[in-house]
């Protein structure tokens, strides 16, 4: 096989200041640029080769262990798909059919899990100032009963979502985004707009948002945050946008009227999320287990989203944008309004003529948490990518 763009991503790979074996990958904004370059290498270097028809098998035996605790769809395939084309053996917890329910705790089920595990993917996104504290435990846990000696290898955490970033997501938009338009430097100057979009449910979490603006900054756009008043994410985040913004040449700014933001806009991402005191208060009722509580909540916060039904991306939206022609965003699932619900983040139209762009998007993530499985538990990933190539191995034999 010879593919001299191939070729050309792993001489760069390899010629990277990043370090990621043994680490765990919980926030892309703890990672240096050199360390999420190599993300994006190496996933566009996977693809290539499954593209190909070649054996990604870099594992010959290992568990990959998911912890899913919300409802995915995406993710979790993805998750599952990645670490079946490396050659883990994919074991999921069902918490409901785990000793978790009889009291079991977090560090003990981590220890248990882990003895021959080399990654475990962990969604935790509901409890806000719980999910990220949390995987931070089970990390802590792993690495206790590594330097203890009970477990033989120190499995990898990588965060499928938390309560602040949603990593594998924010990382497949930005392969995306460079795939479209010519690569990191297409992006710098690019006016890029997460805006809030209305929708029937009011506990989406902060943490899509919060990882666009998180990762994007970093890279010289021309980045908008745009909702409702009230509808604001963790101060901590939005500092740290404005702190990388200015470092990257690019800029950051806030708008509370969604048109205004769409004015001139060469990608749009309109994405609902529940308002930041809401969360916490969410947070506060499901620990107690307080349905009363979280039915009067959830009451009052519909009352307040259906203020904000014009907060749709609809045709009239995306004719403000740069000519006409942004490009529309989304993590999936959508609200689409005539088709998933009455009225929601984006028009049928709109959603239509974008869908199965959606979808290519959303094809990058197998292919990052692949990335982050390979360059978290083996040394030297370009090495390994190369023997890949060198050996021909075709994927069906």
């Amino acid at each position: 096989m010879k593919d001299l763009v191939l070729e050309e991503k792993l001489r760069e790979l390899a010629g990277l200041q990043a370090d990621l074996f043994n680490r765990d990958f919980l926030l892309t904004w703890e990672h240096s640029q050199a360390e999420i370059r190599a993300i994006l290498l190496t996933a566009e270097c996977l693809r290539t080769l499954y593209g190909a028809g070649r054996s990604l098998r870099l594992f010959d035996t290992g568990l990959a262990v998911s912890i899913f605790r919300d409802q995915s769809t995406r993710t979790r395939f993805s998750f599952a798909s990645a670490a079946a084309a490396l050659g883990l053996t994919l074991a999921d917890l069902d918490e409901a059919k785990s000793q978790i329910a009889h009291g079991e705790t977090v560090r003990e089920t981590a220890v248990m899990i882990a003895f021959l595990a080399d990654v475990i993917g962990i969604r935790d996104d509901i409890y806000l100032g719980e999910g990220n504290r949390t995987m931070r435990e089970v990390a802590s846990a792993l690495q206790e009963g590594y330097e203890r000696g009970l477990l033989p290898q120190r499995p990898a955490i990588i965060n499928l979502q938390c309560d602040l970033d949603h990593p594998t997501q924010t990382l497949a938009d930005l392969l995306h985004l460079e795939s479209r338009f010519g690569g990191p430097a297409g992006l710098r100057g690019r006016k890029f707009v997460i805006s809030w979009a209305y929708s029937p449910s009011y506990g989406k979490p902060l943490s899509v948002p919060q990882g666009l603006i998180g990762l994007l900054t970093r890279f010289g756009l021309d980045v908008t945050l745009a909702y409702p008043e009230g509808y604001d994410l963790l101060p901590d985040v939005v500092a740290l946008a404005e702190k990388q913004a200015a470092a990257s040449g690019g800029a950051f700014r806030i708008s509370h009227d969604m048109a205004e933001a769409f004015d001139g806009a060469e990608i749009v991402y309109p994405k609902s999320w529940a308002p930041m005191q809401v969360a916490r208060r969410r947070t506060e009722l499901l620990k107690k287990a307080d349905r009363e509580g979280l039915l009067a909540l959830e009451r009052k916060c519909l009352e307040e989203n259906a203020r904000h039904k014009s907060w749709q991306c609809d045709e009239a939206l995306m004719k403000r944008t740069a000519a006409g022609s942004a490009l529309y965003m989304h993590c999936l699932p959508a609200d689409i309004s005539g088709v998933s619900c009455p009225q929601g983040e984006v028009s049928r139209e709109v959603f239509e003529r974008f869908r199965l762009e959606t979808y290519r998007e959303a094809s990058w993530k197998p292919f990052i948490i692949a990335a982050l499985i390979v360059l978290t538990r083996i040394p030297d990933s370009a090495a390994s990518l190369r023997r890949l190539v060198e050996a021909a191995a075709p994927r069906i034999r």
